[in-house]
Parts: C-alpha cells; structure tokens; sequence
C-alpha cells in the first residue's frame, strides 16, 4: 500500500521540457502535474513520443543539455530544477535512482560486476572498508536474487543473462538506498518468466521498504501487475490519471479507452487459417552450435524441427538463450549450421559447404526488435528501401522508384516522407520501413525477431495489422519470434517452444493455450501478466504466499 503521508515524496508541478527544432521550439512536455507518494508504484503509460521517458530523464537531471525546463519538480519541498549541478549529483543514486531498458549498456564489459558494485557503493558510502563495500555488494546481489552472490562478484557482464543483468543494475540503484526508483521500461526486453521476476522484486522492494517507484512502460499487463496509480499521457499532456482499478474498468478518456483497447488477448480469438498450409519451409533436425573456449562448441540448438506453411505465421516461443534467435539467424544465412537440413520451397538452403547463395538469399525477408538500428542513419527512407532492390534486381531508375512508392504506401506512410531519414520518424514508422524493405523483393519466407517488443501497444497493434494485410497479399510464411505469448496467440496458427536449445512442447495455439503438456509451456503462459488489475492481484498474492524474502531490511540498511 502507499504512504498516507498527505505530503508527497514527489510533486511535479506544470513541468514542461523544450527543445529546439528546425522549426521552431518543441514540447515534448506540455504543463504535466502529478505526485509521488512514499510506498507508492506510479505507472506512467502512453504511445512513442508521449514525453514519458523526458520526465523520468527531467526529475534526476539527466536531460540533454539543450533541453529548457519550467515549472517545479518538488522533492520533499525542494525543487529540483533550482538545484546547482552538485547538489542535484549528490541526490542522484542516494536520494533518487533510475534503471533503463537495456541495462547492459549500462555496465561497463571490461570490469568485473565486483569491481562496478564497489565503485557504486564507494560513491555513496564512502567511510566503508573495502571488506564492508564487499559484504554489502553480497546484499545487494542477494536482495535482487543473484544466486551465489559472493562467488558471481567475480564474474563480467557478458557472462549473465538479461534478467541478471537488470537485477544487478537494480542493486546497483539500491547502493545508495534511494527512496524513489525510476524505473524506465525495465522488463520490455525480457521474456516473461524474467519479466515476471524483475517485476516481483519491483513489487517487492515497494512493499517492504516503501520504495517509491515511478514506472514508466507500454504493457498494460505489466500497469495491471503492481501499479497503484496510472498517469496517461499524449502528446506532452495528461489525459487521465486515475488509481489502477478504475482506470482500468472505466476509463475516461477515449485515448485510454483506445490503449486498452489495442491489447492483444492471451485468452481470446487469434487469426489462424482453417486448413493446414502448402509446406514452404522444413528445417529437420537442426543443430547450431558456438566456438568456445580451447575450441570447444558449445550447442545452442540441439536436433529441432519444425516447418512453415505457405501463408502462415509459425510462433516460435521460449526465454532469452533458448536459442530462438539462433534459429532465426540460420535461416538468414548468418549463422551456419552444424547439422541438420533446410529446405524452402523444396530446395536446399545451404549447399554442400554450407552456404547459402544470392539467389536464396533474396527469397528470405527479415525484420528485427530494433528498427531505428536496423536502418541505415545515412540513407533515407527510399534509399533504405530501394538497396535490396539494387542489389537483387536490374530495375532501372524509373521501375525501381514507382516500387519504391508502392512499398512506402503499403506500409501506411505518406509519399512525401520518401526523403526522410530515420530520425525523423518514430519506433513505429521505422518498423513500418524495415518492413517495406523486408518485402520489397516479394519474398517467400520473412523472418521477424522480436518486431514489436519496443512498441507501444497502440502502434503494436498497427503494425500486426499490417503484417496480417501484407501476408494475405504475397502469401509468405512468417517465422515470428517472440517473448509476448499474447501477440503470438493474436497473430499465428501454430507454436514452438524451446527450451535450452530443444524443442520443449509444439503444436497448434489454440492447444497449447488451453492444454499445454509441458510444465515449461505451462510455467510460460501463467508467466503471463494479463491487463486485469484484480486477476494480476489474485495471482499475486497466490504465489507471494509461497516466497520468502532473502534478506531483512535491517540487513541491507533501508531502516
């Protein structure tokens, strides 16, 4: 519950951050007002561009420099955005943190997690002995639930999973004993089971140290996990803020109606053909594996099999190292395989020195979890489209700028924007790019890894749409990997489950939603959060029940 201290921790006050554009000053926020209350989990929701992820950035003073703010950003009745830049340094990490999507970009590679946890420890504590900073490093890890916290202190940041490696940053954040954690889409990248942990450990930070914590995120279902309140925003603005329950059973405003609307059921209808598929895509026994240290291989998939009908979305499902990309990356020619055949359309994939030829390569289409990195910064939109045309076809200039246009209107994006470069659009509409140069040599097979876990729900929702539309059009397969159960449910006919590289469970979705055989299919789907406050509390407390926390809070020092 939170503090019923009628005194925010936080009060943000008509907040607005502006930039400078090309064409006069920007808002990215607009006069926002809200408050923060100790022991209190404020979700702050709203599609790209929104201003969620400035105001996190505004309240710790990690904006841009060219930023301008005004209003007042009240902490215990000090406004931070009077503060010198020493003062606000010195509240940053003791009095206010902040964790990021991608925590591994955070951590440096080349020093191990002992010695980064130390520096971290040493800034804000900084009488300790260096025995004291280890034992507390200990804590910390042992709080987040890093097993064998004393031994892992040796250990790099590449030799931990994404999950790890968010629960490090988060003891990391916890060193200075912050009473309000920003936590900026931190389970976007993970898959549930790992979502489901991080966002145990959030839960549970608040509830037994009264933490406050401003949660910035697009899965409603994440909102509907453990947040007290909801802040909705566009365009700068707040629309609505209401506590979770209500929000969620009467929203008020017809964008929070939209949102709520535009969530994929984990329980509801899919779109799937009625009869099975013509065979497109048959990958028999397949075995990949990595060089290792002493020229060791260490397998990463192991005997999996599988196919993919002509016109149909095949789900492939498991948790961050079961080997989904791998696959995906085989099929690109990327990654060659140790054993195994693939054939599409009947033929070989690779030839007997497995490789892969042109004329196979411009058969498969491929998008990715990250479209701005996907796309050339250099080259503007019709540029990045017309390369695989370039490189595959002898269009002449005119038949390959009249394509050009005809994949930018399929996508849902103006003529005009031809001449753009990737950042001037949004996370959306460069998806929307790196799907028109996917399918710009009309292939049989597209390949899509993750292409809608960075987006919010609304443009997720837009972009499924478009690949239901294009996929009726050209009739390709889809190989569509992914961690969001319920996308793959409202999107594919059949599913395959790995699991450390084997395939764990497979058959049609709505089978294994309903009556999965495997306990690790099971595990996944339960993993679920669904958009239903009252349903997430009930599980929730079902399974809290059975938890024990590994440390007091006398322990670690938040009393």
């Amino acid at each position: 519950m939170a503090s019923t201290n009628s005194v925010p921790l936080l009060a943000v006050n008509q907040l607005s951050v502006i930039y400078p554009g090309h064409q006069g000053e920007v808002k990215a926020v607009d006069g926002v007002s809200f408050s923060l209350a100790a022991g209190e989990i404020l979700a702050v929701i709203g599609e790209s561009g929104a201003g969620k992820s400035a105001i996190a950035q505004a309240i710790p003073g990690l904006l841009p420099g060219n930023a301008r703010l005004a209003g007042q950003i009240l902490y215990q009745n000090r406004d931070l955005l009077k503060l010198d830049r020493r003062s606000l340094a010195a509240l940053r990490g003791r009095e206010i943190a902040m964790i990021f999507q991608d925590p591994s970009a955070s951590l440096d590679p080349v020093f191990s997690i002992g010695r980064q946890m130390d520096e971290a420890i040493a800034l804000y504590e900084p009488q300790l002995s260096t025995a004291q900073r280890r034992s507390r490093a200990v804590e910390l890890l042992t709080l987040t639930g890093i097993p064998q916290a004393e031994k892992r202190l040796r250990s790099y940041p590449h030799q931990f999973s994404g999950g790890q490696i968010q629960r490090i940053m988060i003891a990391v954040a916890l060193a200075g004993r912050p009473k309000i954690l920003i936590a900026d889409e931190p389970t976007t990248a993970l898959d549930v089971t790992t979502q489901q942990e991080i966002l145990d450990l959030l839960f549970r930070l608040n509830q037994q140290y009264q933490m406050a914590v401003l949660l910035i995120t697009h899965d409603m279902g994440v909102v509907a996990d453990i947040a007290h309140r909801v802040l909705v925003m566009r365009h700068g603005r707040v629309v609505e803020q209401n506590a979770v329950e209500p929000l969620f059973s009467a929203p008020a405003h017809a964008y929070t109606q939209q949102l709520l609307a535009a969530v994929p059921s984990a329980t509801g209808e899919h779109h799937a053909a009625a009869s099975p598929p013509e065979p497109l895509l048959q990958v028999e026994h397949l075995h990949i594996s990595y060089a290792s240290t002493l020229g060791r291989r260490h397998p990463v998939v192991n005997d999996v099999s599988f196919s993919i009908g002509k016109g149909e979305f095949l789900g492939l499902l498991g948790e961050s190292g079961s080997g989904k990309t791998t696959i995906g990356r085989s099929l690109l020619g990327m990654i060659k395989p140790d054993g195994g055949t693939i054939r599409l359309a009947g033929e070989p994939l690779y030839d007997a020195k497995h490789r892969t030829t042109k004329a196979s390569r411009a058969k498969i289409g491929a998008i990715f979890q990250n479209p701005a990195s996907s796309l050339n910064p250099k080259m503007s939109i019709s540029q990045s489209i017309a390369e695989p045309l370039i490189t595959h076809t002898s269009l002449d200039r005119a038949a390959l700028d009249k394509r050009v246009s005809t994949l930018i209107d399929l996508v849902g994006l103006p003529a005009a924007w031809r001449d753009r470069y990737p950042y001037e659009l949004s996370g959306g509409q460069c998806q929307r790019i790196a799907i028109a140069r996917a399918i710009a040599l009309r292939p049989q097979l597209l390949i899509a890894d993750e292409p809608t876990s960075a987006l919010d729900v609304s443009i997720q929702q837009s972009i499924l749409t478009l690949l239901r539309n294009l996929q009726q059009e050209y009739q390709f397969g889809c190989l569509f990997i992914s961690h969001d159960l319920a996308v793959v449910r409202s999107l594919c006919r059949s599913i395959v489950v790995l699991k450390n590289g084997q395939v764990a469970e497979r058959g049609s979705v709505e089978r294994i939603f309903t009556r999965p055989e495997s306990d690790y299919t099971r595990t996944l789907i339960d993993s679920i959060p669904l958009a239903d406050p009252r349903y997430q509390q009930d599980k929730r407390r079902l399974r809290t029940e059975f938890q024990e926390l590994p440390v007091t809070a006398l322990q670690v020092g938040f009393v």
